[in-house]
């Protein structure tokens, strides 16, 4: 078959010619085959997969309509060349598990290593593809190739990408400005005479300035997918929380999230939980996750998942033994406070910047009247948070990252706010505070209106958590709207 396969291959025959081929051969009374593409398509994976999208929850249509968007954000005459993710290895032969580079997969759609995709006015999407050995294939299985791109991808032009060389000098040679994804470039491109020329004429320039513009408004897809992906880490950590009353152990809580978001579908975890406990609360990245939450301390659970492309990212700090303290309620109010606020503030002609310089004014007062702050100064307040108020969020985490927080905020636009306090052990302030770490975050849309808070489901307020975690034996079916939330 694979004889068949390469044969088709040289000789360039439509993809539906090979599909009918495969098809004859798959009702054959001889041997069993089947289309594999390298990745879910609608015919192998239609729990996944609707006719005429290319991933879960985006179309064909949507995928051609995005690379338009970035030509007519390009200068004319200008070129952009795309190469896929890198696959990274933890050892010689074990590779981590491969994520695609998410300006890649925006244009292309493709999830697969080896493949460069350019971008041109002139002949609008080309893609050079990887031909995998039989050894490969016996290793890691089928994956798309030259007909693939036209006929599923739907690229324009598609070569194999042992022709780079010869193909893309003659795309580039003409063209004014030469873009590329300075973070996964590669020597196959980079190091053709014709590339070497452009960068040395100051005319290799970085893509991301306008796939970001592209990818920082959100289509109607794109924003379903984001919901899904906001509920599952929802329904993940709080399933978290109410396994916390049992088990406080930070790895347990660590692992218990990462497994209830991917039996709920997830992909794969957004970054690695950061599940801290106590004192490790006030660690903003905390990552190690192997200490025994204490009777009466807080947990700090920062969390997020990926669904087909589309990242989640919330956090909630709670007591595991079921009663915030006086001085955690004391602290606790203020962030929630400011975390209300400044999502009030979430609307069309706002900015991050400006709800951030909000929730420093505010914290600041709070932080003072505490006694925690001993005057008005920016350097003291940075020592207790040194974060912003948010960040936009999409494909990753840190979305679309060459777009200031200055930006005035538009419809369609996700953010986060996630205001939090995080005072040291060794803090110049009252015993009592020291090593806490308090921290709301929840994911915001903004709207024509207003905002939608994607991650409302997820209680933030004292009374309602302390309700869920004493009034719910652990194993027991889940009715939030028994709660009031």
């Amino acid at each position: 078959m694979q004889h068949l396969h390469r044969k088709l291959t040289n000789n360039r025959p439509s993809f539906k010619l090979v599909n009918q081929i495969l098809l004859r051969q798959f009702y054959s009374t001889d041997k069993c085959f089947t289309f594999d593409a390298g990745q879910p398509i609608p015919s192998t994976h239609p729990q996944l997969l609707k006719e005429g999208e290319i991933t879960p929850g985006i179309s064909c249509d949507e995928y051609v309509s995005r690379r338009k968007r970035i030509l007519e954000l390009l200068p004319e005459q200008s070129v952009a060349v795309v190469a896929a993710a890198p696959v990274k290895m933890m050892t010689d032969v074990v590779p981590y598990t491969f994520r695609q580079d998410s300006d890649y997969l925006y244009i292309t759609g493709c999830q697969q290593p080896g493949g460069i995709a350019v971008l041109s006015h002139d002949f609008g999407l080309c893609m050079f593809m990887p031909e995998p050995t039989p050894q490969d294939i016996t290793w890691q299985g089928q994956i798309a190739g030259v007909d693939a791109a036209i006929e599923f991808f739907k690229a324009d032009q598609s070569y194999p990408i042992n022709k780079l060389h010869k193909v893309l000098p003659n795309m580039i040679k003409n063209c004014s400005k030469l873009y590329h994804n300075v973070k996964t470039a590669v020597p196959t491109y980079t190091e053709l005479e014709a590339s070497k020329k452009a960068a040395y004429n100051g005319g290799l320039h970085d893509l991301s300035i306008y796939t970001h513009e592209a990818r920082w408004v959100k289509s109607s897809a794109e924003l379903n997918l984001m919901r899904q992906s906001a509920s599952i880490g929802c329904q993940a950590l709080l399933q978290t929380m109410l396994q916390s009353k049992i088990s406080p152990y930070e790895n347990i809580l660590s692992a218990k999230v990462e497994y209830e978001c991917r039996i709920r579908g997830a992909q794969r975890m957004a970054f690695n939980p950061v599940v801290g406990g106590g004192p490790n609360g006030s660690v903003i990245h905390y990552s190690r996750n192997d200490q025994n939450v204490k009777d009466g301390e807080l947990v700090l659970m920062d969390i997020g998942c990926e669904l087909h492309g589309y990242v989640s990212d919330l956090t909630r700090t709670w007591p595991p033994c079921g009663k915030f303290s006086d001085v955690h309620r004391e602290l606790y109010d203020l962030v929630v406070e400011t975390n209300k606020e400044c999502i009030q503030l979430c609307k069309p002609g706002m900015s991050i910047q400006r709800i951030h310089n909000y929730s420093v004014e505010k914290l600041c007062r709070g932080l003072k009247g505490m006694g925690i702050l001993k005057n008005d100064r920016l350097q003291s307040y940075h020592q207790v948070n040194p974060t912003s108020i948010g960040h936009y969020l999409g494909m990753d985490v840190h979305d679309c990252s060459k777009i200031g927080y200055e930006r005035t905020l538009k419809p369609g636009v996700v953010i986060t706010i996630e205001p939090g306090i995080y005072i040291p052990s060794n803090f110049d302030c009252a015993q009592r505070y020291q090593g806490i770490g308090i921290r709301i975050e929840d994911e915001v849309l903004i709207t024509e209106s207003g905002y939608e808070v994607l991650t409302g489901s997820l209680p933030k307020e004292i009374n309602h958590i302390e309700t869920l975690l004493n009034n719910h034996s652990y194993g027991e079916n889940l009715d939030i709207s028994a709660f009031g939330f």
